[in-house]
């Protein structure tokens, strides 16, 4: 073999013993590095201040919960938007609800997510729509919050802070947009997102459409209901808006819907009710 050659093979495995150490070691050393690492202080104030319950679930789980907000920060980017500041207020309160829908779960937060983008108050979205000629105007849409497949996440500050104010009124835009998240992972947001088994995704087809379809109902006869009438909108809507009922009102949710608290229960592997 020549020099060349032996200088090529001793690159190439060079390589590859970096890409094996990558893939396979790395993310183990890191997940072990934020382990060790002392939740601040400061970052304890502000998760009890903003979520107050989090001192009434199981010690193992209020430090599974601070685990995956360390790794949340270590991963995520805050952007601020329209003259926003960020500060560790802002990312602790965001990372902690956005936890709470991973916990028991096994798994690192939202590894499709990149960064999130706050902005002070409302923020407009312009969108393009075609009618059914297919002429096509655009729109300007006033928003609280926003999820995008592009790893994205856009959130209106003071209708976070207005989410944590109230955590018992079923209006929660963190819960609503990283619910979104988490049914985008199946590969199309469409209110069904990733379970364990092929008679997982019966159950949830048939409780989830007849919920949706009585949503529907409501929203059309302009009857109360729990659920915001928002959730009527289409499947991911009902999905994300039943998840901000199912961690805020629990205990309602139980008692008016009982198998769809169910199938969330098995799905985020938590029992707000008992909180």
């Amino acid at each position: 073999m020549t020099l060349q050659a032996t200088i090529s093979l001793l690159i190439l495995l060079l390589i590859l013993a970096l890409v094996v150490f990558w893939v396979v070691f790395w993310p183990r050393m890191r997940i072990l590095r934020i382990q060790k690492q002392a939740f601040p202080a400061p970052w304890q104030e502000t998760l009890i201040e903003r979520l107050p319950f989090v001192t009434k679930i199981p010690t193992a789980e209020q430090e599974q919960l601070k685990f995956l907000i360390k790794a949340f920060l270590a991963d995520k980017k805050f952007y601020g938007c329209a003259g926003q500041e960020i500060d560790d207020d802002i990312r602790v309160t965001v990372a902690a609800q956005a936890c709470l829908l991973i916990m028991n779960q096994g798994r690192t937060p939202y590894p499709d997510l990149d960064s999130i983008l706050i902005y002070p108050s409302t923020f407009v979205a312009t969108r393009e729509v075609a009618n059914e000629l297919g002429l096509v105007s655009t729109n300007h849409i006033a928003m609280l919050g926003e999820s995008w497949s592009q790893g994205k996440v856009v959130l209106a500050w003071d209708n976070v802070q207005k989410g944590v104010m109230n955590l018992q009124d079923g209006h929660n835009v963190v819960l609503h947009e990283f619910a979104h998240q988490l049914d985008h992972e199946s590969g199309s947001t469409n209110g069904a997102p990733v379970l364990n088994t092929r008679g997982a995704y019966r159950s949830w087809a048939h409780i989830f459409s007849e919920e949706f379809e009585e949503l529907q109902k409501d929203a059309v006869r302009g009857r109360h209901s729990l659920m915001d009438h928002y959730g009527a909108t289409n499947p991911a809507e009902f999905f994300a808006v039943a998840t901000e009922t199912f961690f805020e009102q629990p205990k309602q949710m139980v008692a008016y819907h009982h198998e769809l608290y169910q199938q969330l229960k098995d799905y985020y592997k938590l029992d707000p009710g008992k909180w």
